[in-house]
């Protein structure tokens, strides 16, 4: 699998929250983003279906 990289706009206010989060959790401000993208598919393929990749 390759890793890609990603860049996004962010309020500053959210990206300190973001690092916050993160910080509580252990993890780097990357991989919470990660997780968080994670869930987000997890719970989409639970209610549509698994998203099939070429």
């Amino acid at each position: 699998m390759a890793i890609k990289s990603l860049s996004i706009r962010i309020d500053e206010e959210m990206l300190h929250k973001l690092h916050y989060v993160a910080d509580y959790e252990g993890r780097s401000a990357n991989s919470q983003i990660l997780i968080l993208i994670r869930d987000c598919i997890e719970e989409y393929e639970e209610k549509h279906g698994k998203i099939e990749i070429d």
